[in-house]
């Protein structure tokens, strides 16, 4: 055990040194003579070769990001509003309270009739589950109730003035 410890502080010593050596600069003596005699090793002309005896830089550098990237990148504020729910746990309380309020008014028996009527239809081995959703999706957002819809949006509005997002 104290073999696999040695080994694995031996190599972070090594990540550590070759670390420190890009960020301060430097590069470490064996490694410049390595460098020089591999150089040395090129002609003019070749990739690598220097004629002015400075090293090129990298070709294959990443480009560096523009800041209009970065503005791109803002979320959004319904994207906000949704972080704040999910962080506050408010978004799983009023997925809860949705589905209280959907079984009371039988929506959910509604759906699942709907979806037993598709089955029976299309014969239960050519159903997909697919199918289902694509048929039902469009019928259940238009059968919820305006009044759960209302509460919904109401409980959210309070949140949002409550969170002062």
């Amino acid at each position: 055990m104290s073999s696999i410890n040695a080994i694995s502080f031996s190599s972070l010593e090594k990540v550590t040194s070759s670390l420190s050596c890009f960020t301060s600069g430097t590069i470490p003596r064996r490694s410049t003579h390595s460098l020089a005699v591999g150089l040395s090793r090129l002609k003019p002309g070749e990739v690598g070769a220097s004629t002015s005896g400075q090293l090129r830089k990298s070709v294959n550098r990443p480009p560096t990001p523009d800041v209009v990237e970065n503005q791109e990148k803002q979320p959004t504020l319904q994207e906000l509003i949704n972080i704040k729910l999910i962080e506050s746990g408010e978004k799983e309380r009023l997925m809860e309270l949705l589905r209280e309020r959907l079984i009371e008014c039988g929506w959910k028996d509604e759906m699942k009739s709907l979806c037993r009527q598709f089955i029976k239809k299309k014969g239960r081995n050519n159903v997909t589950v697919d199918d289902l959703v694509h048929v039902i999706t469009p019928k259940g957002r238009a059968s919820i109730p305006d009044s759960v819809k209302a509460e919904l949006l109401q409980k959210i509005r309070t949140f949002l003035v409550s969170a002062a997002v």
